[in-house]
């Protein structure tokens, strides 16, 4: 007796590349947004701004405004990077800034430190001396951050907060009240110097988004960090350490600021405590949340979170270069960011379409 054959109902294998090609290109799309405001700034220039994409060639490195977005925008991005992975966890990290502070004035006051600072007595040139100082300093503030979060529970705004105050005021012991300057030529090359005729701010960022990409896209780093921001608890019965992978999210974002805060000191070669990383992190949460990350945590790119980044410091020196104000910079960023927040938000064009269809 023959059996019938049964009917099969599994999907042809070659309807599987049509899937993957369309998950592949649902995961790209959240880029479309950024890259299209970025395109958009650069053909305003290019058709407004006379000479804005003019680039000069002087003394083993290249000048124009070009030049500069990638120079200005370097500490943004670095910060970027990091503050990626901490809302990444469904976490925010306010203290970025006063870590950069905090980071440039170890560095300046070892080598050349004032009258009341704790360094009195020091005189370090050497560089490595020098970075590994600063890091460790931040690296301390953000286990600092992580400890209370991660494993005191408290809410990440309350405790980056508490540093982005205590942060600063720590510099400001550090270099009792003053600004120190220094002639460290070799320090002063990590935010004056050039590789190729690029700035060497921007490269050591480039350097910095490599090593990120790599870490988090080619291990199960970023895997973890996206479980944890989706569901903690989930988490933890599949077998992640929750407090452990928060706690690294908030060491690297403050190494990423102290990056950012050394090679902020070398370019002026002084810690102006007041000024340096000031409102930096407002800048960089605008630069993720641009990017397509979720602020609720759980889904982050780190090459929207670099896309973001360059279009803030655009926007920036697009403003600059057309010769407003410095102070409408604020008022204008703010303007295109909710504009951009709220054309990536699918809800929000949904509402638009049923309107329009009204």
């Amino acid at each position: 007796m023959n059996a019938a054959a049964p009917m099969s109902s599994a999907v042809p294998l070659t309807d599987a590349p049509p899937l993957r090609r369309s998950s592949r290109w649902s995961s790209l799309l959240p880029l479309a947004w950024p890259l299209c405001a970025w395109a958009a700034l650069l053909l305003f220039n290019a058709l407004f701004t006379p000479g804005f994409f003019k680039v000069a060639y002087a003394d083993g490195r290249l000048y124009g405004s070009v030049i500069d977005i990638l120079n200005r925008g370097a500490p943004v991005l670095l910060l970027s990077l990091g503050m990626t992975l901490v809302i990444g966890t469904g976490g925010i990290d306010l203290s970025v800034g006063a870590v950069m502070a905090l980071s440039g004035a170890t560095a300046a006051c070892l080598m050349s430190p004032p009258d009341g600072s704790p360094f009195v007595g020091a005189h370090v040139e050497s560089v490595f001396v020098l970075i590994v100082a600063g890091l460790l300093i931040a690296l301390i503030a953000g286990i600092w951050n992580g400890v209370l979060v991660a494993f005191l529970r408290l809410q990440p705004i309350v405790a980056t907060l508490i540093l982005m105050v205590a942060g600063r005021g720590a510099a400001q012991l550090l270099t009792n009240g003053q600004i120190p300057t220094f002639e460290n030529p070799r320090f002063a090359f990590l935010g004056g110097g050039a590789v190729g005729g690029l700035p060497m701010p921007f490269v050591i960022a480039a350097a910095a988004t490599v090593v990120m990409l790599v870490l988090v896209r080619g291990t199960a780093v970023g895997l973890f960090v996206e479980a944890v921001g989706n569901n903690r608890v989930a988490a933890r019965i599949a077998g992640v350490n929750a407090s452990v992978i928060r706690l690294m999210c908030y060491a690297a974002s403050a190494i990423f600021a102290g990056v950012a805060g050394l090679v902020a000191t070398a370019d002026i070669k002084a810690a102006d405590i007041n000024n340096i990383g000031l409102n930096l992190e407002l800048d960089a949460i605008l630069a993720v949340a641009i990017g397509g990350t979720s602020l609720a945590g759980g889904r982050f790119s780190l090459i929207g979170s670099v896309i973001g980044a360059m279009v803030i410091q655009t926007l920036t020196t697009t403003i600059l270069a057309r010769g407003y104000q410095p102070e409408t910079t604020l008022v204008i960023k703010a303007i295109v960011v909710v504009s951009l927040c709220l054309i990536q938000s699918e809800k929000f064009r949904k509402m638009i379409l049923r309107r329009r269809a009204a």
